[in-house]
């Protein structure tokens, strides 16, 4: 018996290579829905890391809370501008609403800058002059400033767009004197 009517070829042509030159994970990220903020989100996270890693480097300190408490706000504030650019280049971004997506990079973008700024205050005032802690804290001004900008770029364009409005009041064309249970 003839295998030719029972069995057919069972493999396709790689699906990838009708996408064009986008392949693998590439066509998954997408830096379109930033809309002009990329470079602010992009310094906020490496200026993030850069304070990080040089706050790590410090070998001993005669105040430490100063450290301790830069050490978690750099840390903090990295992933969560890291967790804010997954959610903008990728697929994420159509599984959660626009609103939302749009809040929560508002709220944490002024929350990270604050408290950026508050603890790169006190590991400048806390901090025993060796070249690891001073860069580090010029990382960490830097951040919080990129931080604070975007906030304020966020702000205005927040302002700038037009509110709804409610519904005026249409008067009712009904007769008042009537009886509401009529």
């Amino acid at each position: 018996m003839e295998n030719g009517g029972v069995y057919r070829e069972t493999t396709e042509a790689h699906p990838a290579s009708a996408r064009g030159p986008r392949s693998s994970l590439a066509i998954y990220f997408t830096l379109g829905r930033l809309k002009g903020r990329w470079g602010y989100k992009f310094s906020q996270l490496v200026l993030s890391l850069l304070a990080f890693i040089c706050e790590e480097i410090v070998s001993q300190c005669t105040l430490c809370g100063g450290l301790y408490f830069f050490e978690f706000v750099s840390c903090s504030a990295f992933l969560l501008s890291l967790l804010m650019l997954i959610v903008y280049c990728t697929p994420v971004y159509e599984k959660v609403e626009l609103v939302k997506v749009k809040s929560s990079d508002f709220y944490i973008t002024l929350g990270t800058g604050i408290v950026f700024l508050l603890a790169s205050i006190i590991f400048a005032l806390t901090h025993d002059n060796t070249s690891a802690e001073i860069s580090a804290v010029v990382f960490g001004f830097l951040a919080s400033l990129m931080f604070l900008l975007d906030f304020i770029i966020m702000l205005c364009k927040k302002l700038q767009e037009p509110r709804p409005r409610k519904p005026e009041a249409t008067p009712r064309s009904e007769h008042v004197t009537e009886p509401l249970n009529a």
